[in-house]
């Protein structure tokens, strides 16, 4: 099948551009690596919207105040995206594996400790380091299977696997959540994490390859790490806010404008002055890297979101219950899946970047049904039939956008460019959040105003496909890929 080539020969000439693969060399072993990724990748996506439906019974066992309770969500989502780009770059400087077991017992340790907290200081404390665990082990699984299958098809098919996975987490947490809490108790939400995480402990040493010393000679760019952090941090902090407090509030305006200065000053210190850069610039050298992040950017500002507001229309317009709820997010979850393992096979004949113009055209098609949806339409017409388009469009996008962004990159950058790519998909989804629900909000009060309120903001994600589809244009054309 047809891969996307670097515009230039910079990426496959950086340091361990050799594509020197360490794995396992049997299928059932790079199978079973292929697994443990995944498993690790579930945790981590589940784990971001897995409390949503819990909250009134956290609320109710710890004594939140409503303040404080946004924070059981918060301390997880703002300690994650603070901290991706740190975690792809520690990966390629310390080693894949010794980098993938820390994130998962920091993930794991603290989902126990979150199960069994007793305060809600406790409780807030424990999601923020299970973010930092999720921030650490994220870049690490896809920088695993990047390092473990060579380009090519086997890779293609990892990473869709990888896609599957991570939809199949994203939607189902809303359905496991409910479920858990109404047969067992809002703790297993986390103490489910420690067994599966125990078993992946178990298995990461004999499976992950031994690490090489890629970082002795080389300093950890802490200055770099620190703007990053900082940054990313308060920018999706800023954003959080507008929803509560309004863009004119001191504390949002404060925030956004850390960020933004933050991150400038980021990239002019990764730009000039760091000797090992956190994301370096080579990176944005290859058009493939420059563009596709910008095209994740604007898809994570449409799929991330989409859950939030699909939420909202089924509670609030057809007054579904909470496990109701998580019921209808399964067509979403199944055709996403389906759409993501399609991938590999629709990219062997078409190639990416005509899969990546394709898919999202059709998701764009499904948001443009939604944003259609009355109280009146009914489930088929309502839910199902726009589920079916704009989760086969999804499912089939991800899965060349990943492929386009970490091809042609050198074993010595992958951590970098897999902590990039996460990143810009979570910056994009706070970033694009925060702009749908200003689109959104109409002040509606009844089922059909609040309809017409959501179905602007379905209306924007459509254009904001369409926009993806103009950058899915930029990227390398088929004289450009090479043929398998």
């Amino acid at each position: 099948m047809g891969q996307l080539e670097p515009d230039d020969s910079v990426l496959t000439n950086a340091p361990g551009g050799d594509r020197d693969k360490r794995g396992p060399g049997s299928r059932g072993a790079t199978s079973a690596v292929l697994a443990l990724a995944c498993a690790a990748q579930f945790m981590v996506v589940l784990d971001v919207s897995v409390v949503n439906v819990a909250l009134p019974s956290i609320q109710r066992a710890l004594g939140f105040d409503p303040a404080g309770l946004q924070w059981v969500v918060n301390a997880y989502a703002l300690v994650f995206a603070g901290f991706l780009l740190l975690g792809g770059r520690l990966a390629d400087l310390y080693g894949r594996r010794r980098v993938f077991v820390l994130g998962l017992f920091l993930f794991t340790a603290s989902s126990l400790v979150g199960g069994l907290a007793n305060s809600p200081a406790l409780l807030v404390a424990a999601r923020a380091v299970q973010g930092l665990g999720a921030a650490v082990l994220a870049p690490a699984t896809l920088t695993i299977l990047t390092t473990t299958f060579a380009e090519g098809a086997a890779r293609t098919r990892a990473v869709a696997t990888w896609t599957a996975v991570s939809s199949a987490g994203g939607a189902a947490g809303n359905l496991i959540g409910g479920v858990l809490t109404e047969s067992l108790s809002w703790r297993w939400i986390l103490l489910i994490n420690v067994p599966i995480g125990a078993l992946a402990l178990a298995a990461a040493l004999p499976l992950l390859p031994g690490d090489r010393e890629r970082g002795r000679g080389q300093r950890l760019d802490v200055p770099g790490a620190a703007l990053a952090t900082v940054g990313v941090g308060a920018l999706t902090y800023g954003i959080s806010q507008i929803e509560s407090r309004g863009w004119s509030s001191p504390v949002t305006g404060a925030a956004l404008a850390a960020g933004v200065l933050a991150l400038t000053a980021f990239v002019v210190v990764e730009a000039r002055f760091a000797p090992a850069p956190l994301i370096p610039p080579r990176l944005f050298r290859a058009r493939a890297i420059s563009v596709g992040n910008t095209v994740m950017l604007l898809a994570g500002a449409c799929f991330i979101p989409m859950w939030y507001f699909l939420s909202l229309y089924m509670q609030n317009v057809l007054h579904y219950g909470a496990l109701k709820t998580g019921l209808g997010f399964l067509p979403h979850t199944l055709v996403g899946i389906v759409g993501a393992r399609s991938a590999p096979r629709v990219m062997e004949y078409v190639g990416a970047r005509k899969v990546i113009v394709i898919s999202a055209a059709l998701s764009a098609a499904g948001f443009l049904w939604q944003s259609q949806a009355t109280p009146d339409s009914g489930y088929l017409v309502g839910l199902l039939g726009p589920a079916v388009v704009m989760s086969a469009g999804m499912g089939l996008l991800i899965t060349p956008i990943t492929t386009t962004v970490t091809s042609g990159i050198g074993d010595a950058d992958a951590g970098a460019a897999s902590g990039l790519m996460n990143a810009t998909r979570q910056i994009g989804g706070s970033v694009g959040l925060a702009v749908l629900v200003a689109v959104a909000a109409g002040g509606g009060q009844t089922a059909a105003a609040l309809s017409d309120d959501y179905g602007r903001a379905f209306l924007a994600m459509a254009g904001m496909l369409v926009a993806v589809v103009a950058g899915a244009l930029a990227l390398p054309g088929p004289r450009e890929e090479r043929p398998r």
